[in-house]
């Protein structure tokens, strides 16, 4: 249960970060920096520092409970970012992306 807590969070924040209207004037701040301005714009790169920020907070929170070692911080980076870019990748404001040919 610690760990579908702690995807689901770095999936929300995730997606409030990188397409939230309530951070679309920090991106375009960003933008003007070069790197950060795609690091606020990617689920897949912003995905992993959200795992890693989840962690850091980890002490302060009864939703999930890891130990405080600096490799499960790059673990928990790296399942923060292949589950925030694969729900983004499956699921937009309208539901599940289903994508037809014609």
């Amino acid at each position: 249960m610690n760990l579908l807590h702690f995807v689901l969070c770095s999936y929300g924040l995730t997606m409030i970060v990188v397409y939230g209207s309530i951070f679309e004037r920090f991106r375009k701040l960003t933008d003007k920096i070069g790197f950060c301005g795609k690091l606020f714009r990617c689920p897949l790169c912003f995905g992993f520092w959200s795992g890693v920020f989840l962690w850091s907070i980890n002490p302060y929170t009864e939703l999930f409970t890891f130990d405080y070692i600096l490799i499960n911080a790059f673990l928990l980076g790296c399942l923060s970012s292949g589950t925030s870019y694969l729900l983004a990748m499956l699921v937009n404001d309208f539901g599940l992306k289903v994508n037809q040919k014609e």
